[in-house]
């Protein structure tokens, strides 16, 4: 991770992006991070929108609040409590249209031979 002081950031942004490949820039102003730039080669839209979203970071501060205070849930047990009962798969039938066409073409079949 690299950081500039963005008083010092003399350069384009655009050329900071370009060349920091794998790498995230950091910018400051007085020791505090005021920006980050990060490569998102292998990240898609929803991933960066839902990292800033405000309801998805409460999600995951309570999260961790929980796990910090020992509220935590093993993972055979959420998978217990999420089991859901599935029916057997149901063969699907045509619909009435092509019952009707696909009967039309037997019959036809049955007339010529």
């Amino acid at each position: 991770m690299k950081t500039i002081k963005l008083s010092q950031a003399s350069r384009a942004l655009a050329e900071y992006a370009v060349d920091l490949r794998d790498e995230i820039v950091v910018l400051t102003e007085r020791n505090r991070v005021v920006a980050a730039i990060v490569p998102l080669k292998e990240t898609d839209r929803e991933s960066v929108a839902l990292s800033g979203h405000p309801e998805f970071l409460k999600i995951i501060e309570r999260s961790r609040a929980d796990f910090r205070s020992g509220r935590v849930v093993s993972l055979e047990a959420m998978k217990n409590e999420l089991k859901v009962r599935q029916s057997p798969p149901k063969r699907l039938q045509p619909t009435k249209a092509r019952r009707g066409r696909a009967r039309k073409r037997r019959l036809g079949t049955r007339l010529r031979g």
